[in-house]
């Protein structure tokens, strides 16, 4: 079985309805079909048309009788979460998260272990292995799972499923590719309908479908200050190719051009996927000797494995340079924040990636930032709030992805 592409100009009619029912089994489930007939447009026998298709194949279930207003009372209709499972796996900032999804979205099992540091290789390992421990935690679905998401970093060709990944040679980025297509290898081992996903684009997409309490159709998922998930009218941007929503740009030949009084604070420079918080720790171990004893008793660590995940926690216990290293970054993703504000204009913009771990004086100053650098035009009405999706949103995002998929063929 193929995916079909989800860009509306290309969908077939049927598909593109078959996805604007599974939106309102979603959004208002159980729901009647009289109901469905009037959120769409359509008369009923043709909604009727559809929903027997779908109980046909077991992804609607009839439930009890609606209320009702004189004569035959409507039939209430709701997905059936038993309907079919979709394995997702996710690359967070700071772990790697792996699920089985059923078509409710509730999350059936789940296993996770954190980011490797290594090599591209492998975490491609680590992502095929967790793949493989969903599998082995999920004998008993094992042959309803439809299909497999991924949510990954860097610039995801869709055409062969292979992932370009900006890696750090010296004080330079490259752009390395994984030898082997991602897609291929997991098409190859799994024998499942494979989609491959940039994370932010993922999360973007799962907080919306799944966890955004309004339904907000404007939405930028701010994944740290590197990339961004982009949903315009309640379609995911993507770009001509699929790469939009990197919001850095560089230039290596003129990286040493490329500067200015605050360094990696510029909002437009490529920052570390942290911010570039760990190299404020560094710089302020140096100057704090006690705060830096206390920072290092409360996390475990040392100077040389200094992460993100430690900062976090240091946060936490109000550590002196824990908390001026937070307020510091979440400066520099406010301002990068206001710059996409202005540009998109969106209803609201979610944080997440393991960045809401750093709790509310984080957020706080994230969002007095927005406000100082953004048009207050803008500003006015816009959301700013962590994921409510958490560590879960790449994963959830990139199996909410593949039901979509899926569900537009009906298979």
């Amino acid at each position: 079985m193929r995916f079909p592409d989800t860009k509306k100009e290309e969908l077939t009619e049927k598909e593109k309805r078959n996805i604007e029912i599974l939106g309102i089994l979603r959004r208002s489930g159980p729901i009647s079909r009289p109901d469905i007939s009037k959120e769409m447009g359509l008369n009923v026998v043709t909604v009727s048309n559809y929903i027997d298709d779908f109980i046909k194949h077991r992804l609607v279930e009839e439930k009890e009788f609606d209320v009702s207003e004189g004569g035959r009372r409507p039939v209430l209709l709701d997905l059936n979460p038993q309907g079919g499972y979709i394995i997702g796996v996710g690359l967070n900032l700071m772990n790697m998260v792996g699920l089985l999804m059923d078509l409710k979205g509730n999350i059936v099992t789940k296993t996770q272990i954190l980011r490797p540091r290594a090599s591209v290789k492998e975490i491609t390992e680590c992502l095929l292995e967790i793949i493989r421990e969903i599998f082995r935690r999920s004998k008993g679905y094992a042959t309803n799972i439809k299909g497999i998401g991924v949510g990954i970093a860097g610039l995801v060709n869709k055409e062969d499923g292979s992932v370009h990944w900006p890696q750090k040679m010296d004080h330079y980025y490259t752009y390395a590719s994984v030898d082997i297509p991602l897609k291929g290898l997991i098409d190859k081992e799994f024998n499942l309908p494979t989609l491959i996903e940039n994370d932010a684009t993922a999360a973007c997409f799962g907080e919306q479908w799944l966890g955004l309490e309004r339904n907000l159709k404007n939405v930028i998922y701010m994944f740290s200050g590197v990339g961004c998930g982009i949903m315009i009218n309640g379609e995911i941007y993507t770009g001509s190719k699929g790469y939009a929503g990197e919001v850095s740009i560089y230039n290596y030949k003129e990286q040493d051009l490329f500067n200015c009084d605050m360094a990696r604070g510029c909002f437009l420079k490529r920052w570390e996927i942290d911010l570039g918080m760990v190299e404020d720790i560094k710089d302020l171990i140096d100057k704090d000797a006690a705060s830096a004893q206390e920072f290092f008793k409360l996390t475990s660590s040392n100077t040389a494995n200094v992460d993100l995940k430690s900062i976090i926690i240091a946060g936490r216990s109000k550590n002196k340079i824990a908390c001026a290293a937070l307020e510091k970054g979440a400066q520099r993703l406010g301002i990068k924040m206001a710059y996409l504000a202005n540009l998109f204009n969106p209803e609201a913009i979610i944080i997440g990636g393991g960045l809401e771990e750093a709790g509310e004086d984080f957020l706080n100053t994230v969002v007095a930032t927005v406000k100082n650098w953004a048009f207050r035009e803008v500003t006015e009405d816009l959301m700013i709030a962590y994921s409510q999706l958490r560590e879960n949103a790449v994963a959830l995002g990139s199996a909410s992805l593949v039901m979509q998929r899926l569900f537009a063929q009906v298979w």
